[in-house]
């Protein structure tokens, strides 16, 4: 809204043109919904512990976990409200991926709520049923991959990192790719939000990750020049993918070891779904493989081991899963497996940002 405000100003007043670059914007949306994090938090955490939405702690986890118990969740309002507030104020509205991603993060945060609400609220203990959550992030992500696939000029093809001559053309497939990238994304994020701040790291990491490769995609000389595909109108994904940044770093602020405030569902599903949404608007859609390589590995933990389970009657490959659990159990103190394990988000997304080059 100061966007749409105050650009249009330019004209009598020469300083408003700096509105119009997206970097500006992006360093504003950054530091906006960082502040509202911030000055909120304490608010929102006192709010909550007020009306009893304390963390549910399994029996069968960590024993250094009980004393987690009560601790206030859905924090993920905190986060989604200032991403939005944050977008709302600094991005151009009237940009077509930035009315997506908006929609992805609203009915995202929609499907998390009402999971919260009935688990944390109306105290049944497994909110919505494991194959009523997945059908309605399943509906989200297939209306907004649909949307994507008839907005003229997006391109159903694949980049494939590395190989810049490998882009297979998906057809009408492409939205149930999409719609599996953005599912899948989302529930990655879900199970790794398991230790104080091991989500919302990584999550800040890919923020800023993406944020670099929406501004090189939206913009056609440097995509021609790095010979990546160029996604008229991206750039302003930029602006977004900020604001999720500086929502993450205040969120941090309070989630960070011995945590405050958990996010909750309404906070994990829609950003693991932004990202996902992100990557394929970039046409990064098999990169955020690399750069969510974290998300990957957790939750391909917890497949392994249930696979595992079922097939050899009982027995396991980890102690627990997701694998931050079976660290945990193998005497790693909490803040030293959620550290490494930002270290290694680092290190992958330095690893993609390197693709840009080895082509």
């Amino acid at each position: 809204m100061i966007y749409h405000f105050l650009y249009p100003l330019h004209t009598y007043i020469t300083v408003f043109n700096v509105f119009r670059y997206i970097t500006f914007r992006t360093i504003y949306a950054s530091l906006t919904a960082f502040l509202i994090c911030f000055f909120l938090g304490p608010w929102v955490i006192r709010s909550l512990a007020s009306l009893q939405i304390g963390q549910y702690v399994r029996t069968d986890g960590p024993k250094s976990h009980f004393d987690k118990a009560g601790t206030p969740t859905m924090g993920g309002l905190l986060i989604m409200g200032a991403v939005i507030i944050s977008t709302l104020l600094w991005a151009d509205l009237t940009n077509f991926f930035i009315q997506i991603i908006l929609l992805v993060s609203l009915g995202f945060t929609a499907v998390g709520f009402f999971d919260d609400y009935l688990m944390q609220i109306k105290k049944q203990s497994k909110g919505l049923s494991a194959k009523g959550k997945f059908s309605l992030q399943v509906v989200v992500a297939l209306v907004c991959a649909a949307l994507l696939y008839a907005h003229p000029g997006f391109s159903t093809r694949v980049t494939v990192p590395f190989f810049k001559t490998i882009s297979p053309d998906l057809g009408w497939g492409y939205i149930l790719f999409a719609a599996f990238v953005i599912v899948g994304t989302s529930n990655a994020v879900n199970l790794t939000d398991g230790l104080d701040g091991l989500a919302i790291g990584p999550v800040l990491i890919a923020a800023v990750t993406y944020m670099v490769f929406a501004y090189l995609a939206g913009h056609a000389k440097i995509a021609d020049y790095l010979q990546i595909t160029h996604v008229a109108g991206s750039g302003e994904i930029t602006v977004f993918c900020g604001a999720l940044a500086g929502a993450a770093l205040g969120f941090l602020w309070f989630n960070t070891y011995p945590a405050q405030i958990f996010m909750g569902d309404v906070g994990s599903l829609p950003l693991g779904a932004i990202l996902g949404t992100v990557a394929v608007i970039t046409k990064q859609e098999i990169l955020l493989v690399i750069v969510g390589g974290l998300f990957v590995v957790e939750a391909l933990s917890v497949i392994f081991q249930v696979g595992f389970f079922k097939m050899t009657n009982g027995r396991r490959i980890f102690r627990m899963a997701p694998l931050h659990h079976h660290f945990e159990l193998k005497g790693w103190p909490e803040p030293k497996v959620i550290v490494r394990f930002w270290i290694i988000a680092i290190a992958l997304a330095l690893i993609s940002m390197s693709t840009l080059k080895l082509r």
